[in-house]
């Protein structure tokens, strides 16, 4: 489910996927009477890319942690940490650090 460095694979979701993710929520909420809008084109497409920019989010997160152990790669082989340790804890640092939730 993970690869080495701790991504999940529905963190790079096709664009058109989320199109059509986005579509079904508008679906389902003006259907439930929750949600009324004029322009559904637009709406559909500022949900796709709202939602593209929040998994965006962990990714670049996530390359800024590898570049980061990456960076202390001989430290952590001295005393013998473990890379999938300490991408979670570095990865926790930077989310609390930026005040991102994920």
């Amino acid at each position: 489910m993970f690869d080495r460095q701790g991504d999940l694979p529905w963190m790079h979701l096709p664009r058109e996927y989320v199109a059509y993710m986005a579509k079904q929520v508008l679906k389902r909420l003006s259907a439930a009477g929750l949600i009324q809008f004029e322009q559904p084109d637009y709406v559909r497409e500022v949900i796709t890319q709202v939602t593209l920019d929040e998994l965006s989010v962990e990714a670049r997160i996530d390359e800024e942690v590898r570049k980061i152990l990456e960076q202390h790669g001989a430290e952590m082989k001295e005393v013998g940490a473990s890379y999938e340790e300490m991408f979670k804890k570095v990865k926790k640092q930077l989310v609390r650090d930026r005040k991102v939730v994920l």
